[in-house]
């Protein structure tokens, strides 16, 4: 199946995807928000079919307003329901996809926090499952 998807659908899925990372690094800021932001986008850049053609244009376009980690949220959470609700319709494979590379990114962003993720990354990440989830 053929996939089209407009300009906002491809934004909505870099801000959702590129922003989870983003989310995870202001999250674990008390680590290292750098190893974390760079472990989940090189992850991002390793994606593959649509999704990963979609990521391979980075965060182009995205705006995130990272005043705090709950403005990140508001923006990013919406977003993550919102790109598996548009891929849901179009190609239900593909939104397993995007699930996947973004669970992987988050996974990542992970192991780079030094030690034990902080229980706000483990927070972080049940609310971005839950909001991949939520479609």
């Amino acid at each position: 199946m053929s996939i089209t998807l407009a300009d906002q659908d491809n934004l909505t899925l870099r801000t959702a995807a590129h922003g989870a990372v983003s989310l995870m690094a202001a999250a674990g800021a008390a680590g290292s928000p750098h190893k974390v932001a760079t472990a989940g986008s090189i992850a991002l850049a390793s994606a593959t079919g649509l999704v990963g053609h979609v990521l391979a244009e980075g965060s182009q376009g995205t705006k995130l307003d990272s005043k705090s980690v709950a403005t990140i949220a508001d923006q990013v959470l919406p977003a993550l329901t919102e790109s598996m609700n548009l891929l849901k319709k179009q190609d239900p494979a593909e939104a397993e996809n995007f699930r996947n590379t973004v669970l992987v990114a988050i996974e990542a962003a992970t192991r780079a926090h030094k030690g034990e993720p902080s229980p706000t990354m483990t927070d972080i990440t049940r609310k971005i499952t839950e909001a991949l989830d939520a479609a």
